[in-house]
């Protein structure tokens, strides 16, 4: 009971919608997962949710490739998971009073380039494929398991997020480990 129940907050924080994600096995596997991970660590529930191709969906993680030279990857899961499932806007004291600058104002968490190489770093995945279908750069809708990388599609140029660098040349599946235990070791995450 103490799983479903914990689930269920966790379903209350990492939102997906039915309007974008209206496929019964999406939404189904994603409470699976959030009810897999309810009494875990929550690196691994970070981990677990930005796999899932129902978060991928609803918030455009899912086929987020490396952008041309000049543009931008797609910000949307980025953003979100820093400012609502893990770090918050502002940095926070132990106690979860806001730390404030000498001017008595809040200390934002991450910056607007924190977003764009995070966003970076999540580039190259996709659904993963239906049974029965060859893989492809971008498989069809499918929910049944957890997002496939293509590597060919991620952005290995270098990163940096929160003031830590992620180097060039890293696999999507590595760039997503550092950049998700860089937030994951983030001081924000205990209290908030």
């Amino acid at each position: 009971q103490l799983r479903e129940r914990t689930a269920l907050a966790l379903n209350e924080h990492w939102v997906v919608s039915a309007n974008t994600v209206n496929n019964p096995l999406g939404y189904t596997n994603y409470l699976r997962t959030l009810s897999k991970d309810a009494l875990g660590n929550y690196l691994n529930v970070m981990t677990d949710v930005t796999l899932n191709p129902a978060m991928g969906n609803f918030l455009n993680m899912v086929n987020n490739d490396a952008p041309p030279a000049g543009e931008h990857a797609n910000e949307n899961y980025a953003r979100e998971l820093m400012q609502l499932f893990s770090l918050g806007l502002n940095q926070l004291n132990p106690d979860g009073t806001p730390v404030l600058d000498s001017n008595g104002n809040p200390v934002p968490t991450y910056t607007q380039n924190d977003v764009m190489d995070l966003g970076r770093a999540l580039t190259g995945w996709t659904y993963p494929p239906t049974p029965g279908k060859p893989p492809q750069n971008h498989n069809p809708e499918f929910y049944g398991g957890p997002m496939v990388a293509v590597e060919g599609l991620h952005d290995t140029g270098p990163k940096t997020i929160l003031g830590q660098s992620i180097p060039a040349g890293q696999t999507a599946a590595q760039d997503l480990a550092s950049a998700l235990g860089i937030i994951f070791n983030h001081a924000n995450v205990g209290p908030f």
